[in-house]
């Protein structure tokens, strides 16, 4: 039997074929990657806090959202994910090449921005959740966050990064922890779930809108297609699939894989949030919960110090992963379009201007979350944004990955295609819907 080359990085690349004796699939965690770090980094500090607050003040009645949105959120997710393998570039590459300069600038912008408010907006929902843990003083709580994500992205090797990465991702069980704990009542979530119901009035279209936003996000299309790009110069054997059409088998398996395990991690885990707070809080009078750290610190005299524990710890756990990923996805877009050398795999002084680029971003998130800016408002607004930017960004993604002068003979088709279109339209009915609510005042 041949043993694989660790010099050419086979015995590490999932989508190496497998040896002729042994196992015939590649083991499940050595082809999770991108996709599961994109999933997990969904639950942010941000989307715990709306999860949280969808549960408490509506009970069990939106939990339905967490499965129908989980085919669409995935096949956005495959989607990106085939671009980055296919053209070796991610989604502001493509852009750059195929599309107007002023469409590819207007989108990086707004991506940016957003990214910038999440990003605040976790590194403050991050420190509130440790002061709850250890009382301290909250800026000296968002420095060690920031200055500890900033590190790892600058100074950690890359395929040590995505490793701390995927470690961070057990974070995401304290959640099941947690559900477990709670005296849930198991019909009524049944029904809920069985015969879905939007509630028209008292916020619920607000909530809905807030959900399919906080699960179908901007950052996370572009850290995915840009990772799938990284990764080609992380496992030598790999090729583009545009120059080497024969690892396109392998290649879509594994996406298909990862993807999938990935989002489903992520929906599930957020289930978990809804369903804990609509059993603890909701079930006892307690139905305002606006940030992550409200809904740690509402568990504990409902559901004991323990929960409130393992509840805060998901927090600072989850913003661990999702800081650079906010950080890195806008480095990354920022970089493509002005052809910077990009990618967590070059080293320091050959990309210093991606690198800059995350760390800027870091330090202004920093600045948000210390400042006069309202971490609420912070984090309305960048849901805001992430809404309206997500439907031109997946309507010109979709676009672009049915093309065959973008994808060759990978352009999307079949289900694939349909679902993303599916997905598409959801989301544009969710920003209107949003801004027929937001102009209801004014009228």
């Amino acid at each position: 039997m041949s043993v694989p080359s660790v010099a050419t990085g086979e015995a590490d690349d999932p989508e190496a074929p497998s040896p002729t004796v042994g196992p015939s699939k590649p083991r499940l965690l050595r082809v999770l990657g991108p996709g599961l770090i994109t999933g997990a980094s969904d639950d942010d500090p941000s989307g715990i806090a709306t999860y949280g607050q969808a549960g408490a003040q509506f009970g069990y009645g939106l939990c339905w959202t967490m499965l129908y949105t989980l085919p669409l959120m995935a096949a956005v997710q495959m989607v990106s994910a085939r671009i980055g393998r296919t053209t070796g570039h991610g989604i502001a590459g493509v852009l750059r090449e195929h599309y107007p300069n002023g469409l590819l600038q207007g989108v990086v912008i707004l991506l940016l921005a957003a990214n910038v408010l999440n990003l605040g907006a976790d590194l403050g929902a991050m420190a509130d959740a440790l002061a709850l843990l250890v009382p301290g003083p909250r800026w000296l709580y968002v420095a060690l966050f920031a200055g500890t994500c900033a590190f790892m992205q600058l100074a950690l090797q890359y395929t040590r990064y995505v490793a701390v990465l995927k470690w961070l991702t057990l974070s995401l069980f304290a959640y099941l922890g947690v559900v477990i704990l709670a005296r849930v009542s198991w019909w009524d979530l049944g029904v809920a779930i069985a015969l879905p119901r939007i509630d028209l009035g008292g916020g619920g279209l607000t909530a809905l809108v807030a959900l399919f936003g906080t699960t179908i996000s901007p950052y996370l299309f572009f850290w995915q297609a840009a990772e799938e790009a990284e990764d080609l110069h992380a496992f030598p054997r790999r090729r583009d699939l545009l120059h080497a059409p024969e690892q396109g088998g392998h290649a879509l398996h594994r996406i298909e894989v990862d993807t999938l395990v990935g989002m489903t991690f992520s929906n599930v885990v957020a289930l978990a949030i809804m369903v804990t707070t609509a059993a603890v809080l909701h079930a006892n009078g307690v139905t305002d919960i606006q940030t992550s750290a409200q809904a740690a610190e509402a568990l504990r005299p409902l559901a004991g110090p323990f929960s409130a524990t393992v509840f805060a710890l998901g927090i600072i756990g989850t913003g661990l992963l999702a800081v650079p990923v906010l950080a890195g996805s806008a480095a990354y877009a920022v970089g493509e379009a002005r052809r910077w050398p990009v990618g967590f795999g070059r080293r320091l002084l050959e990309a210093r201007a991606f690198y800059g680029t995350v760390a800027l971003a870091t330090l202004v998130g920093m600045a948000v979350s210390l400042g006069a800016v309202d971490p609420i408002r912070a984090l309305y607004w960048s849901a805001v944004v992430n809404g309206v930017i997500a439907v031109p960004v997946m309507a010109v993604m979709m676009l672009a990955a049915a093309r065959a002068d973008v994808m060759g003979a990978f352009a999307v088709r079949g289900w694939l295609k349909m679902l993303g279109w599916v997905a598409t339209a959801c989301m544009s009915l969710a920003v209107l819907a949003m801004l027929a609510t937001a102009a209801l005042p004014l009228i």
